[in-house]
């Protein structure tokens, strides 16, 4: 079941679809559930409507749209890799699941495009529509597993936005959010379930 602060939020990046560690995150979410979101990244598919939109035209607003779309290719990919797994489209639907004792992976269009505080830009990516869900769910524990190597220690949010390793409205999200950030290197899978035990995540603190 999901603790008493409520399930941790971890937002697994698309830069993970054909990396070797994906078995091995997949793995361990697995053993957390009932306690862990997913938040999928756009990964490939986000990167055909980047790629897309020069050459097509389409203003920002249908890419929103197709990148949150993209998202969701990637949330029915990882459903599909694991038992636990099930999408989930809403609050409630996440809730569910994890009650369930499930991991609820996360198709953000539904909740997405009728949140008035989500901006429909390029700025927001799964990033900081993670740290936006981690705010709606109250949980107090968000991981961004990145597939570049983390901070040794700690960085600030606003660093992390400047050097394009999150995208430009993460701390404005993450600060809403009032959740405790980590980001994790794509190998540090294997400290994932003994700090989750212990109340905390692996890798380096997010300050705001």
């Amino acid at each position: 079941m999901a603790a008493a602060d409520g399930p941790v939020v971890v937002k697994l990046g698309g830069s993970h679809a054909f990396s070797q560690h994906l078995t091995a995150w997949l793995d361990a979410l697995a053993q957390a559930a009932g306690r862990v979101v997913i938040v999928p990244g756009g990964g490939p598919f986000a990167d055909a409507v980047r790629a897309a939109q020069p050459q097509i035209g389409f203003d920002d607003r249908a890419a929103h749209r197709m990148a949150l779309l993209a998202m969701e290719q990637y949330a029915c990919a990882l459903a599909s890799l694991r038992a636990p797994f099930v999408m989930a489209h809403t609050a409630a639907g996440l809730k569910t699941s994890l009650r369930e004792g499930k991991v609820p992976v996360w198709a953000p269009s539904r909740m997405a495009l009728r949140a008035k505080d989500v901006p429909w830009s390029w700025d927001v990516t799964s990033d900081s529509l993670a740290a936006w869900l981690a705010g709606v769910l109250r949980a107090k524990r968000l991981l961004l597993v990145k597939s570049i190597a983390p901070p040794p220690t700690s960085a600030r949010a606003s660093d992390l936005s400047a050097s394009g390793v999150v995208d430009a409205a993460f701390p404005r999200f993450l600060g809403a959010s009032g959740a405790q950030a980590y980001i994790a290197g794509a190998s540090q899978h294997a400290a994932f379930a003994a700090a989750l035990a212990a109340g905390s995540l692996p890798g380096a603190r997010i300050e705001m």
